[in-house]
C-alpha cells in the first residue's frame, strides 16, 4: 500500500492521465479499501486539486479544470518533452512565459532528466515557426540523443512510392519544417548527406557504435520540400539587423530556417524556388537587412529597388502634371 504521501503520487498522477476512474478500479490500483480511497481524494481536494465525483452504480471520479494551477506531475518522457518544446519557442516568445517555465522545470528537473533534454535540445535546428505535428518522442528522443553522442543508427526508411529499405546513418541534427520532423545525417551506404522524415522511419536501432563527426556542409539544413539532398541548391543568405523574435513575427521561414546571430541580429538562410519572389519578402519584413548571398539575388533586389523607385516617382510627376492642368 505504500506510505501516505507516496499513494497520494501515485492517485494523483492515475487521475492526471485525463480519463475518468471508478472507485473500484482506483482502489485496487492503489491496494487500499474504499474508504482510504476516499480519504486520499479529500486530502488531494485539500491540496487545490479539483477531482469530481459522480455517485451511484457509473459511479467515477475525475481532475478538472479548476480556478488555479496546481502542481503538475510528469513522466520522464512528458518532462523531456516539455522542455524540448518550450525551448523550441522560446526565441519567438516576447512574453518571456517560455524562458520562465524552462528556469522553473530546470531546477527540478533530476540529472538524469537533465542530460537527456541537453542532448535532444543539443541536436535541434529550428526551422519553422508552425507548430510541429505530432511526432512519436521516444523517436525523437534517441535520435536526439545519437545525435548528440555521435552514435551511428540503423533503421528501415519508407520513401515516398510506399517501398522501405534499411538506411545505415550518422545523425547529426533534428529539424521542423512545414510541420514535419526530419533528421540530418550521412547515409552511409549512400556516401552523402540526405535528410529523412522522421514520420517513415520505423525499426529504430542502435548498435552502439560511434562515428567522428563530419564538417556540416555551409549552412548545413534540409530543405525536404525540394530535395533529399541539403547542398544541392543555391542559398540566400540574409543578415536581418533586428532580435530574432522580432524577425520571426515577420517571417515565414517556411522554406529554410531563421537563427539567432546575438541579441541584436539575426540570420534567414533560405534555398527558394525564386529570387524575385525572395527579394520582395525580404524588403516585406520591414527591417534592415544585408544580403550576404549570393550575386544573383543581391542583383536582383537592387534591379527590383530600381524598378519601384522609378514607379513612385513615375506617379508623382503624374500628379504633379495633373495639378499644373487644373
Amino acid at each position: 500500500m505504500g506510505t501516505p504521501g507516496t499513494r497520494l503520487l501515485q492517485l494523483l498522477s492515475l487521475l492526471q492521465n485525463g480519463r475518468s476512474w471508478q472507485a473500484a478500479e482506483l482502489a485496487e490500483r492503489l491496494r487500499v479499501s474504499p474508504r482510504t480511497l476516499r480519504r486520499d481524494l479529500d486530502q488531494l481536494r485539500e491540496l487545490g486539486y479539483p477531482v469530481s465525483s459522480a455517485r451511484g452504480p457509473g459511479g467515477h471520479y475525475r481532475l478538472v479544470a479548476g480556478q488555479a494551477l496546481p502542481p503538475l506531475l510528469f513522466t520522464d518522457e512528458e518532462a523531456v518533452g516539455t522542455v524540448v518544446g518550450l525551448r523550441l519557442v522560446a526565441p519567438a516568445d516576447p512574453t518571456g512565459a517560455a524562458e520562465g517555465a524552462l528556469r522553473k522545470l530546470g531546477q527540478v528537473l533530476p540529472s538524469r532528466l537533465r542530460h537527456q533534454v541537453r542532448a535532444v535540445a543539443a541536436s535541434i535546428r529550428p526551422g519553422s515557426r508552425r507548430t510541429p505535428a505530432a511526432a512519436d518522442l521516444r523517436l525523437l528522443h534517441t535520435l536526439g540523443a545519437t545525435a548528440h553522442a555521435h552514435q551511428d543508427v540503423r533503421f528501415r526508411y519508407a520513401a515516398k512510392q510506399g517501398a522501405t529499405a534499411s538506411r545505415r546513418v550518422e545523425p547529426y541534427r533534428l529539424v521542423h519544417l512545414g510541420r514535419r520532423w526530419y533528421v540530418l545525417g550521412w547515409d552511409r551506404d549512400r556516401g552523402d548527406w540526405r535528410t529523412f522524415r522522421l514520420d517513415r522511419i520505423s525499426e529504430l536501432t542502435v548498435p552502439g557504435t560511434t562515428f567522428v563527426p563530419r564538417p556540416l556542409p555551409e549552412n548545413a539544413v534540409p530543405f525536404p520540400s525540394h530535395t533529399h539532398d541539403p547542398a544541392s541548391r543555391e542559398r540566400g543568405v540574409v543578415r536581418f539587423s533586428a532580435p530574432l523574435a522580432v524577425v520571426s513575427e515577420r517571417l515565414d521561414a517556411e522554406a529554410g530556417y531563421l537563427e539567432a546571430v546575438d541579441d541584436a541580429t539575426c540570420r534567414y538562410v533560405t534555398a527558394p524556388d525564386s529570387w524575385e519572389w525572395l527579394a520582395v519578402t525580404l524588403a516585406a519584413v520591414g527591417v534592415p537587412y544585408t544580403i550576404e548571398g549570393p550575386p544573383e539575388l543581391a542583383d536582383l533586389s537592387r534591379s527590383l529597388a530600381e524598378r519601384m523607385a522609378a514607379a513612385a516617382d513615375a506617379d508623382q510627376s503624374t500628379v504633379a502634371s495633373r495639378r499644373e492642368g487644373r
